[in-house]
């Protein structure tokens, strides 16, 4: 409950932030619409010169589109804006006074600076998957449906346990300040399915870092592909890597001296 408490409260502080700036917010939306015009306009061309890529068709693509954005969404509101405020607290020392706050320090880096604009995303990203599906014709059970939703969740929760991993390494490496530019290089791949990747670079994004775990699994589920265990293999993994995550930062915070040692 108080978790909740602070939670709202941030929120709110960072809508008055927004507020301050409506233009600003206007303008990177309209900035987000046109790169999602390029992407369906890209996904047109490709199209035009083949009937499906890797076995997938148009339609599937567009839905595959609305779960990438899903997750870029996580990506822009969360994890980037606070990576930058948690790399400047190392640097100045105002992680300080993070730790020493009566709330867990995992959930205020996590949560200390959230993009409110970017909500509309979720909304978008929903039209997305829906008008993918209908495009398709794929029919869906309520299996693969709620299958879809809990991988989606535990898909984005595999990349903020891998975000919350690579920063806490600041912890031992000062000078680490690129710590999530890989996640950024490789986001893009997971516009399209691990399918079409040679088979090296499909490794990498599944396991290394695995940006398909939160887009094409999830389509596989509802597409029909994937079988009860293979949902609970993946939804086991999620709850997984949240645990090594919180034990990560843990140890990285008993490390941490302090600006002022």
């Amino acid at each position: 409950m108080f978790a909740f408490k602070v939670l709202t409260t941030l929120v709110k502080i960072n809508l008055q932030q927004e507020l301050a700036y409506r233009a600003d917010a206007f303008v990177n939306v309209l900035v987000n619409l046109m790169w999602l015009g390029w992407e369906l306009l890209s996904l047109n061309i490709l199209f035009s010169n083949t009937a499906t890529l890797a076995g997938w068709g148009p339609g599937e693509l567009v839905a595959l589109l609305g779960v990438f954005r899903l997750v870029n969404t996580l990506m822009a509101a969360l994890i980037w804006p606070n990576t930058e405020k948690f790399n400047e607290g190392v640097r100045d020392g105002s992680l300080d006074y993070t730790l020493l706050q009566p709330v867990n320090s995992l959930f205020l880096i996590s949560f200390s600076r959230i993009v409110v604009w970017r909500v509309w995303d979720l909304g978008l990203a929903t039209i997305l998957i829906v008008t993918g599906l209908q495009m398709s014709g794929l029919g869906t059970t309520p299996f693969n449906l709620v299958s879809f939703l809990f991988l989606v969740a535990s898909g984005g929760a595999i990349i903020y346990s891998l975000w919350i991993v690579m920063i806490a390494f600041t912890f031992w490496f000062v000078k680490f300040d690129n710590n999530v530019t890989i996640l950024q290089a490789l986001l893009e791949a997971g516009r399209y399915p691990a399918t079409v990747y040679p088979v090296w670079l499909r490794l990498i994004v599944t396991f290394v870092v695995p940006i398909a775990v939160a887009t094409t699994i999830p389509m596989q589920a509802l597409r029909g592909e994937l079988s009860g265990w293979q949902v609970l293999l993946f939804l086991g993994v999620g709850a997984a890597s949240v645990l090594v995550a919180a034990r990560v930062w843990r140890a990285g915070v008993k490390r941490y001296s302090g600006a002022s040692s």
